[in-house]
């Protein structure tokens, strides 16, 4: 299996650009991250040519204190397009494939329409650079009140509106505290999915413990075929260093 370190989380205490370095140093094969936006594009496109890494993927803007995305929020078109707008100058600028365009805390049909609007506008501007656009739901324990909550109400979503550079950010910690049955899910939405994350359930820690039993979720990827890395976004308890014991057990062989 090949994993990505999300920077949002591990080593967030250094500057995105020596963070890359440090994941290099660490044995993963990519990188991703959640708003790279304080750090000049070219500083952060400089630390990847050096160590060779891909950012697979970077969040829109979450909006205002308080927020957690925009897209979904009725009378912030213009606020949610101009983070879209942002987010794919960024992605452009060091060639990474993949956009998270968050939603926001928003309900009910006029939020619904506003997300669909944005998504199109994002996957219309994107399309053009070779740039997919992810929906993630988020669980209601850790985000509550936020408008994508299931695998399947974006995967409705993602029928809907049948673009081609619209996909599914499948979180298997998310989609495990909401849902449960995460294999199961897997294997229906593999043909819609875009990116695969994980953590320990329901800390969220390293993916070594915990309710969910990432032994058999890497033999069920590995049996699907898929190859892609997959994401490791958990929040490391102690120095990210010191929390990889599980990475160096999968290089070893064991568990796969």
């Amino acid at each position: 299996m090949k994993f990505s370190a999300n920077l949002g989380f591990l080593w967030s205490d250094l500057p995105l650009p020596q963070a890359i370095h440090a994941a290099h140093a660490a044995g993963f094969d990519a990188v991703e991250c959640h708003w790279p936006y304080a750090t000049p594009a070219a500083d952060t496109a400089a630390a990847l040519h050096q160590t060779g890494l891909k950012m697979l993927g970077l969040n829109t803007s979450r909006g205002n204190p308080g927020e957690n995305g925009l897209a979904a929020l009725p009378n912030r078109e213009p606020d949610a397009r101009a983070a879209i707008d942002q987010a794919i100058a960024y992605a452009r600028a060091i060639n990474t494939p993949n956009i998270h365009v968050m939603a926001g805390f928003a309900t009910g049909p006029q939020a619904h329409a506003t997300y669909l609007n944005n998504l199109h506008y994002a996957c219309t501007n994107a399309s053009s650079h070779g740039i997919t656009i992810l929906v993630e739901p988020l669980n209601r324990h850790d985000a509550p009140g936020y408008f994508l909550t299931t695998t399947t109400q974006a995967a409705q979503i993602i029928q809907t509106l049948a673009i081609p550079n619209l996909k599914l950010m499948f979180d298997c910690y998310h989609t495990a505290r909401t849902e449960g049955d995460v294999t199961h899910r897997l294997r229906e939405l593999l043909p819609i999915i875009g990116h695969i994350q994980i953590a320990s359930v329901p800390d969220r820690g390293t993916p070594d413990h915990g309710e969910l039993d990432h032994a058999h979720l890497f033999q069920t990827l590995k049996s699907l075929g898929y190859t892609a890395p997959i994401g490791a976004e958990y929040k490391p308890t102690k120095p990210t260093d010191e929390t990889l014991d599980w990475l160096k057990s999968l290089r070893l062989g064991s568990n796969t």
